[in-house]
């Protein structure tokens, strides 16, 4: 399985604020399998000696730069942790601490040293996960089935989960035909299945608190429809899997629900495209890094898409948003488009990491304003 460390829109939003005299960011691939992670620590020891060089050639303290490497490679010498990968790591280093996530999608290998975060990679996790849970419910059986991005589906054991629709409710079965005041005949067996809805909803919460994960529901109607309707979980997929859940395998529904998934992510990306076109013609959106940095620190950005690979390094005024751009990365600068995200997430956007081609224009961002600017 993936064993991942995804932040949340918090934890983005904390470590967008961080700055420190040195903060160093790596990115690199991984594999799950613990077998081929050899190749992986030499990845990173490879990248981190790529930014201490950065960090020695501009002349930055000895003792910061020799308490940041010692971090790295005790990290690099933690067998335990190199055990349990997922696709990607990244690693957020400074002279005081590391903080590590192992994310499900396949990152371009990255090395930033500035006084910030580079976090633009991390936004692909968060915007669209590429694992869920997948919720198979029939009235006479219940599954929780966990979906990596692209590993075996496992089965999931919820505390507390009703075995069935019938017993859930104290009965045999729900197809009772004797009267109990409303409780009778097809309406009576609508009243059974939301009980049972609702039990299967109150086991999920200590499954699902706190998590960003999709939950893709398989179940036929009416107990589809009944669900949905008492569901507390916010990140319930709009679109499930039709049919009984009953005859497919647990491979079977990971399967259906990758295409849900999926859907889900063209059905985004093509509204913010309706919605770009739209709001350009009123001068309400800009595909123009400096009219977004500058939109951005006034708090204008409604929704912001951002190519998670490229860097585009320089600086951006805190105080009117001007954007001064330079030849290469190094110490002195940082992402540019990186500072733009953290700025519309401050102001309550939202932000879309996605790739190159997702975006208008195949350009390093698009954003659609609240007002023109």
């Amino acid at each position: 399985m993936l064993y991942l460390d995804i932040p949340t829109t918090a934890d983005l939003k904390s470590l967008i604020s961080h700055r420190d005299d040195i903060c160093l960011s790596i990115y690199l691939r991984t594999s799950p399998v613990t077998q081929e992670t050899a190749g992986d620590r030499i990845e990173l020891k490879n990248l981190a000696k790529q930014g201490i060089q950065q960090l020695e050639s501009a002349g930055v303290d000895k003792r910061h730069v020799a308490a940041l490497a010692e971090h790295l490679d005790d990290l690099i010498d933690d067998d335990e942790f190199w055990r349990f990968q997922a696709r990607s790591l990244a690693v957020l280093a400074t002279p005081d601490n590391v903080l590590t996530f192992r994310l499900p999608n396949a990152l371009e290998p990255v090395v930033e040293v500035s006084d910030r975060f580079f976090l633009k990679p991390l936004l692909r996790a968060v915007t669209f996960p590429h694992t869920c849970y997948v919720l198979a419910l029939s009235e006479g059986a219940v599954r929780v089935i966990e979906v990596p991005s692209d590993l075996p589906a496992t089965p999931v054991r919820v505390e507390g989960m009703p075995k069935d629709a019938a017993s859930a409710v104290g009965r045999s079965t729900l197809n009772d035909r004797s009267p109990s005041g409303r409780i009778q005949g097809t309406e009576g067996q609508k009243v059974r299945l939301r009980q049972f809805a609702r039990q299967v909803d109150s086991s999920l919460r200590a499954l699902l608190a706190g998590t960003d994960i999709p939950l893709v529901l398989a179940a036929l109607q009416p107990l589809a429809s009944i669900y949905r309707s008492v569901n507390t979980y916010a990140r319930l997929a709009p679109t499930g899997i039709d049919g009984s859940p009953d005859s497919l395998t647990d491979a079977e529904l990971a399967a259906r629900a990758r295409t849900v998934l999926d859907g889900l992510y063209r059905d985004e990306i093509a509204a913010f495209a309706k919605r770009f076109d739209l709001r350009e013609n009123q001068g309400r959106a800009t595909t123009d890094i400096a009219h977004a940095a500058r939109a951005a620190t006034y708090g204008a950005v409604e929704t912001l898409l951002v190519d998670i690979d490229e860097v585009v390094p320089g600086k951006v005024s805190e105080v009117d948003g001007r954007v001064t751009f330079a030849d290469k990365p190094g110490p002195g600068t940082y992402g540019v488009v990186d500072e733009i995200v953290g700025r519309v997430l401050h102001a309550g956007g939202h932000v879309l990491g996605v790739r190159k081609t997702d975006i208008p224009g195949g350009k390093s961002l698009a954003a659609v304003l609240r007002y023109p600017m």
